[in-house]
């Protein structure tokens, strides 16, 4: 892994993944001398509480920051990094929508209470796509519902729970990833619906919680839109559709960037994205040839990303500060007694 010197102590617009339970040496020097804004952990860096917190901390000590954002996919059911017996298993969203409002946001609640605990700050969640009959089960039971309205209500009580706990929420996948017909991990999906109906239904829950702090884009073409690129690499998609007509101003980062969805070299998908539109790229599987590749192509953030991750960091910590103590035994009661048993 050769290192890519990063100018002026200034964070690159990347967050990346580490390879295992502990960092090598030759991540410690790259993650040194690169300097990423941050870092996402997977099922493959969670083994026990105490690792993860030692783990955190060492990857924040490459950097030389102790509030550089730590990202991990917490969303319960089976995108979920932490598992038992060191952690709870939580519901799907699909369950919890079956549920009072009140398991939702006490599930979310739990899982900062969890996170915090480790010194991870942003949870990649909710899952603010729609549940549509006839698509790729990725989304699946991720999803809160198919009716906009529900999906935005529900995706809303996660974020009041996760910021209640000092964790940031992000929104995805930004402008909706509901209708695609296969898997962005595996191939591109094209979405062929009209923009009339689009802007009513699929983009509505992301219109209505536009005042989140962080959103992961799509890698989907929407023919209406733009019908060369996917949202992630589309300044078009991204200036007119994410922050004009949904009125998102918050951290906008890309989703994996290793996903066979986007075309071109890693170097040259990390670069698109940034001049898209992106604040930040993500890459996820520690492979270090595609980080260093990644890390030559892109450069530091720019001020508006700068400002976006200032006032996300500032509405978490006057969260955290301003939080009531918390009853978590009381907390997993109350869950327990609104699934009743349909966790």
């Amino acid at each position: 892994m050769s290192p890519v010197s990063s100018s002026a102590r200034e964070p690159r617009a990347a967050i990346f993944g580490c390879a295992g339970l502990t960092l090598s040496t030759a991540e410690r020097d790259f993650f040194r001398a690169v300097n990423p804004l941050g870092f996402i952990l997977f099922q493959r860096n969670c083994a026990d509480p105490d690792q993860v917190r030692t783990l955190v901390a060492a990857l924040r000590a490459c950097i030389g920051t102790d509030d550089a954002p730590v990202l991990i996919d917490q969303e319960g059911g089976r995108v979920a990094r932490l598992k038992p017996p060191h952690w709870r298993n939580y519901p799907t969203a699909a369950t919890l929508a079956a549920a009072p409002r009140e398991a939702t946001f006490l599930a979310a609640r739990l899982i900062a209470d969890d996170l915090s605990a480790l010194g991870i700050t942003v949870d990649c969640a909710p899952v603010l796509d729609l549940a549509i009959a006839g698509a790729d089960p990725i989304i699946g039971d991720r999803a809160y519902g198919a009716a906009p309205a529900t999906v935005a209500d529900f995706g809303r009580a996660v974020c009041e729970g996760l910021l209640a706990g000092g964790v940031l929420p992000v929104i995805k996948h930004i402008p909706g990833h509901g209708r695609a017909t296969v898997d962005s991990h595996k191939a591109l999906p094209v979405v062929t619906a009209a923009a009339p109906e689009l802007v009513d239904s699929d983009f509505a829950p992301f219109r209505a919680l536009h005042d989140m702090p962080w959103a992961m884009t799509a890698h989907i073409v929407y023919q209406a839109l733009d019908p060369d690129r996917p949202a992630t690499l589309s300044r078009r998609l991204i200036d007119e559709t994410i922050r004009a007509s949904i009125g998102f101003d918050g951290v906008l980062i890309s989703d994996d960037l290793s996903m066979a969805a986007l075309p071109g070299t890693l170097a040259e998908r990390a670069k698109g994205a940034l001049e898209a539109g992106c604040d930040v790229v993500l890459h996820c599987n520690g492979d270090p040839v595609e980080m260093t590749a990644i890390a030559g192509s892109i450069g530091p953030l720019t001020p508006a990303a700068h400002r976006r991750l200032a006032r996300g960091e500032a509405r978490r910590r006057a969260a955290d500060q301003g939080a009531v103590a918390f009853d978590r035994a009381a907390a997993e009661a109350r869950l327990d007694a609104l699934l009743g048993g349909r966790a």
